[in-house]
């Protein structure tokens, strides 16, 4: 179900597995059960998810304090994500910014709109992988349910593996939270996690292993 990354007296990060659910299911968090048994925790906190099909960095606290402090990080935005994902298909732009409010649409499927009230907001790079396949390296700004998924089929690049949003079929959805950095208790932490399990990952460029330092499309409120 996961692999453990890092943990200190506040909070663990753990490599989560595709195909597993952090929701609750029936009241129980299997995911979360299971971890506190590896690691001794009485109770441990959600501080953010993933979607089920998604691997990579998550992080979790060890007491409602830290819990707390980290929860709040992310409601500032002041955490700095990275993802990793690969599409069969071409972008219909190599790189930018995708930015627009996201709706409800039919089944489970979101939608992204013109309107900009309340955005998502996505930058990304793209570049070649292997055998026609596209490689993404994105930030989302923004923490929306399916926010990458939804702005990579609005360029035209539906995940390789996603079912929902009609992306090819493939032995997993191709979609990895890869980088995390935030500043706690006084300290700069900064985790990079490249995706381990999958057939189809391309051998990432060099550029992508320090992902803050790369000449990220500018926001709109950027000068």
């Amino acid at each position: 179900m996961f692999s453990l990354v890092f943990q200190n007296k506040d909070f663990l990060v753990i490599d989560k597995h595709p195909g597993i659910s952090v929701h609750k299911d029936d009241n129980e968090q299997p995911l979360l059960a299971e971890i506190a048994k590896q690691t001794g925790d009485k109770q441990l906190y959600l501080i953010h998810r993933l979607d089920k099909m998604t691997s990579g960095l998550l992080l979790l606290g060890r007491h409602q304090a830290a819990a707390s402090s980290l929860s709040q990080m992310f409601a500032e935005k002041t955490v700095q994500k990275f993802y990793v994902a690969v599409s069969a298909k071409k972008p219909t732009k190599k790189q930018g910014i995708i930015i627009g409010d996201m709706a409800k649409s039919r089944r489970s499927m979101w939608k992204l709109l013109p309107s900009k009230t309340n955005p998502a907001v996505t930058q990304f790079f793209s570049t070649a992988g292997e055998e026609g396949r596209r490689v993404f390296l994105c930030k989302p700004h923004t923490g929306k349910t399916h926010q990458i998924r939804v702005a990579l089929k609005s360029v035209g690049a539906t995940i390789l593996g996603d079912d929902i949003y009609g992306g090819a079929a493939a032995d997993r959805g191709y979609l990895h939270a890869y980088g995390l950095q935030f500043d706690h208790a006084g300290e700069r932490y900064e985790f990079l996690l490249p995706p381990s399990i999958g057939e189809q990952w391309s051998t990432l460029p060099e550029g992508w292993s320090t992902p803050q330092a790369l000449p990220w499309p500018k926001l709109p409120n950027q000068k």
